[in-house]
């Protein structure tokens, strides 16, 4: 079976999939982006395991064997659903497997938004040891804040007893009650109790720059928002004025609206603002789990057996 895994994969990762011949799965690894041997593959293509760069009607026409589109991870805004199913092409993801990841990211962007990492990180690979006494006395802790979970899956589900124990109160808005031991909100009322936003939901027409102006007036003055999701949930536009007002206190973003973000984008350079570019996913830990799932689709699609996870 021929599978495009649509990633730019490290020796150690080609390492794992070259293994895969051994049980009749031929996968070729290239970068995302049309750049070869991407085009020319296709024709032959049964399955592409695809990560982040586009799956088009286009890509698909130019597939006529394609059978599946494995997503690496969950949000699959990123294939063209419906052409898929018009060409009778099975789409699957892979929920779960990269939740712990996205967590601990997560939890790395709070802790860098409250310490102020990416200017004292400067200045000290600067030779300033000493910080200015604005930055001093800016840093904050986790413990005694309130963290607001906008989306209650797989990810907060992890991270929220872990802020719990760190002494912090978690609040979550959902499209209905969970069954947890935190406080359910509406979106307006979260915004307005909540220290720290942070956006945990996929990307849909419904939630496309659901932080826009008139949320982040809402929050709290010096809050901080967190987004490991997806960049078009916010409008960076109205982010940058907040935090260059100085209404937020900062912001930790993995996602942008635009990917690859532009080198001019003025978030960059914010020193309230920790950045990262969309890696929060990203670790050999996920890579195990996600090409266990991966593998095991494949098999069940060219053995017509039922697929994990399946989208159409």
């Amino acid at each position: 079976m021929n599978i495009l895994f649509h990633y730019e994969a490290g020796e150690k990762l080609r390492g794992e999939v070259a293994r895969l011949e051994s049980q009749g799965l031929n996968v070729v690894c290239c970068p995302e982006g049309p750049a070869e041997p991407f085009n020319t593959r296709l024709a032959d293509t049964e399955v592409i395991w695809h990560v982040l760069q586009p799956i088009t009607a286009e890509i698909i026409e130019r597939a006529p064997n394609l059978k599946l589109i494995q997503k690496i991870g969950v949000g699959v805004n990123t294939i063209d659903l419906e052409s898929a199913k018009a060409n009778g092409v099975a789409v699957c993801n892979m929920p779960g497997t990269n939740s712990r990841a996205v967590a601990e990211m997560t939890l790395l962007l709070m802790l860098s938004a409250l310490r102020k990492q990416p200017v004292i990180d400067r200045a000290c690979r600067s030779g300033q040891w000493v910080v200015d006494g604005a930055t001093k006395e800016a840093f904050g802790e986790i413990g005694g804040r309130t963290v607001g979970f906008v989306g209650f899956g797989a990810i907060p589900r992890i991270l929220a007893p872990i802020l719990t124990a760190m002494g912090a109160r978690v609040i979550y808005t959902a499209n209905s009650p969970k069954a947890v031991d935190y406080d359910f909100l509406q979106m307006g009322q979260l915004l307005q109790e909540a220290d720290i936003i942070t956006l945990h939901i996929p990307l849909t027409a419904d939630s496309e720059k659901i932080i826009n102006a008139s949320s982040l007036a809402s929050m709290k003055p010096g809050a901080l928002l967190i987004n490991t999701a997806r960049g078009g949930l916010v409008d960076e536009p109205a982010l940058c004025e907040a935090l260059s007002s100085g209404h937020l206190g900062g912001a930790g973003l993995d996602v942008f609206y635009q990917e690859p973000v532009a080198a001019d984008n003025p978030l960059l350079s914010m020193d309230n603002v920790s950045v990262a570019p969309h890696v929060a996913w990203l670790t050999n830990e996920t890579f195990s789990r996600s090409i266990d799932i991966a593998v095991k689709n494949s098999l069940a699609i060219r053995d017509g057996s039922s697929l994990l996870h399946q989208i159409i």
